[in-house]
């Protein structure tokens, strides 16, 4: 990779993306292409975070639905993002690098209770940091635990892996016309209803000033260039 842009990001990873061509759980292979990616982009010199949704498992507010109480549920998929960090760190530590899971939600027996100057100098140590749990606490989705830790960890840049390349103006999924934005606002994002993230992550996102760039993780390298600023991604700036 040339000169990074930026020295410490936030990657958020949705647990949809670890499932690979499954419909459920895990896919190996996809797991060790996108732990290669982030060993590429740590051995670049960006310090590199990383938060993990837990959907491919267990989805909160979903499995509410079907009478469990929504703060059970949640609780179920914030155990369910720790799994998945776990298989995570497993597949970093394969492929050459450093990693260390974290879980907001302490299980000192299988991972780092979450703490921020534990963070800042795993970070610093070179280590990829895997942060679980989301924030700990139920009716809040990873995407707002994403937010929350860029904040937290002085991250320069939010980095959503999704399934499109960026942010368009309508459901590319449903709406054959939507256009691809290049570049947007917090502010544009707002008024034109734009889902970049959810409300309450956008708001933190706003608020701290941080940049989110919304790029797709299912090409090769794709996080390494979107941290690069090569790859088709959609830029929403402060």
């Amino acid at each position: 990779m040339s000169t990074p842009a930026y020295r410490r990001v936030m990657i958020k990873v949705s647990g949809e993306a670890l499932m690979g061509t499954e419909t459920y759980g895990l896919h190996a292979p996809t797991i060790g292409k996108i732990a290669a990616d982030l060993v590429d982009v740590r051995k670049s010199g960006v310090e590199v975070a990383v938060v993990v949704g837990g959907g491919n498992l267990i989805r909160g507010a979903m499995l509410a639905e079907t009478g469990i109480k929504r703060a059970t549920a949640d609780q179920m998929g914030m155990l369910a993002t720790v799994m998945n960090a776990l298989a995570l760190e497993n597949a970093i530590e394969a492929a050459g690098g450093s990693a260390r899971a974290m879980s907001a939600v302490a299980m000192p027996s299988l991972c780092e209770p979450y703490a921020r100057q534990t963070a800042l100098k795993h970070l610093k140590d070179g280590h990829i940091v895997l942060l679980a749990g989301g924030t700990g606490q139920p009716y809040f989705t990873t995407d707002t635990g994403a937010a929350l830790r860029a904040a937290e960890l002085a991250c320069e840049a939010i980095f959503k892996a999704t399934n499109v390349d960026g942010v368009y103006d309508a459901d590319p999924r449903t709406h054959r016309n939507a256009k691809r934005l290049d570049k947007l606002t917090h502010d544009e994002a707002l008024a034109k209803d734009l889902k970049v993230m959810d409300a309450a992550a956008f708001a933190l996102a706003r608020e701290a000033r941080l940049p989110i760039i919304v790029f797709s993780i299912r090409e090769k390298n794709a996080i390494a260039d979107a941290v690069r600023g090569t790859g088709r991604s959609t830029l929403v700036e402060p």
